[in-house]
């Protein structure tokens, strides 16, 4: 088997246009598992074309990694050019498959082989046809079942998916990666996988976690899929504490390097914070010193503080405090007051609102003041008196 080796290098140089499925890359298979010496001439010339296969695509990763290296350091193919010559050299391997397979049309191995070519460049939709092809001509082959079932995880429709991965378990019972590439499928597309089995999600959970385990048990060094299991607790709610703790704890068992024993302690910190083991959490992100997981290691430390050392619970927000006053009539009052609603406003105060003096009532036209009134007229002559006697 093998897996998108290619894909690495495609998405630096972008030769495929083709998008990644959800799916963490579930593992396609090629005719077989290793190239072994047989006395058919079929067989035989097959192999070695597999050989070449391998050979072009390890060269064209080179090719890639190279340039890209080149080309930050200001030199380089454009990637057009790159492109176009990564193209001549895998069109010759295509053609040397389709010469194989007008020779051989019903030969179940070659269009596994060609299927699995064909997927590692992008070409889904071809190689579809080549899985299909072979599990047409040898239904006993779990391999193209599992190649099938990827294709359907992809593209849908899901449940053929779910149907073909437990065909390819039923043939070859002890491969893990059957139980890897179905216990994924299930985790992501849990609304159908609830329909297709007719379980709660609960359950689906459970089915999930119960491939996953049979895949590590046939597998018990393989760090990336005790990874993948360990994580698959994160999307569980609440959160299987104890479960996850087991799973992390395994997979630094099976951790090779370094840097995959670190990856673990970020994990085991990041449960233990979660459930308020706090100095746990620290000692574990004690043992972590590689720099390329100081963001989420210092992510954690700040979140264990800010829950060790709250902020007190009567401080004022500090979008709400007072920054620009004014005084007027000895009163301290807002240049911009925010419209704070009446909880708000009570919060702030804490005191209750204070009733305004009632305002003496007064008349609508006010007095008037008889010297003022007097200094602003003009008086009139006195009218002449009548002469004595004609009263």
């Amino acid at each position: 088997m093998r897996v998108n080796r290619l894909f690495a290098g495609l998405l630096g140089a972008i030769l495929v246009a083709t998008q990644l499925s959800a799916q963490t890359n579930p593992v396609v298979e090629a005719a077989s598992n290793s190239i072994v010496n047989t006395n058919d001439p079929v067989q035989a010339e097959l192999d070695q074309l597999m050989v070449a296969d391998d050979a072009t695509m390890d060269e064209v990763d080179t090719w890639i990694r190279t340039n890209n290296q080149q080309t930050a350091q200001g030199g380089g193919e454009s990637r057009n050019d790159l492109n176009q010559r990564i193209h001549v050299r895998l069109d010759d391997v295509r053609l040397k498959y389709e010469d194989f397979l007008k020779k051989y049309p019903d030969y179940e191995p070659g269009h596994m082989a060609y299927g699995s070519f064909l997927d590692d460049i992008g070409k889904e939709d071809l190689a579809y046809v080549e899985f299909d092809t072979s599990s047409k001509l040898d239904p006993k082959d779990p391999a193209a079942w599992n190649n099938l079932a990827n294709y359907f995880g992809d593209h849908g429709p899901v449940t053929n998916a779910f149907a073909d991965y437990q065909k390819a378990i039923d043939l070859n019972p002890s491969e893990p990666i059957y139980y890897q590439n179905f216990a994924t499928t299930v985790y992501l597309f849990r609304p159908d996988a609830r329909g297709y089995f007719q379980i709660t999600e609960a359950r689906v959970f459970d089915k999930s976690l119960a491939l996953y385990q049979k895949a590590i048990q046939l597998d018990p060094k393989n760090f990336e899929l005790a990874s993948d299991y360990a994580e698959s607790y994160y999307g569980i709610k609440p959160l299987r504490t104890n479960d996850a703790l087991v799973a992390w704890t395994n997979a630094l068992a099976s951790a090779q390097t370094e840097v995959e024993r670190e990856a673990v302690y970020i994990h085991l910190a990041r449960i233990k914070y979660l459930v308020g083991r706090y100095d746990e959490a620290r000692a574990q992100l004690e043992a972590v010193t590689n720099s390329t997981y100081d963001d989420l290691k210092g992510r954690i430390e700040r979140n264990i503080r800010q829950k060790l050392n709250p902020p007190p619970t009567n401080a004022v927000p500090v979008s709400l405090q007072v920054t620009n006053v004014l005084v007027t009539n000895g009163v301290p009052a807002l240049t911009n007051p925010p419209a704070f609603s009446t909880n708000e406003a009570s919060v702030l105060t804490n005191v209750p609102p204070v009733t305004p003096p009632p305002v003496p009532l007064q008349a609508t036209n006010p007095p008037v003041n008889p010297t003022n009134l007097l200094n602003n007229m003009e008086l009139a002559p006195p009218a002449p008196r009548p002469p004595p006697g004609q009263d």
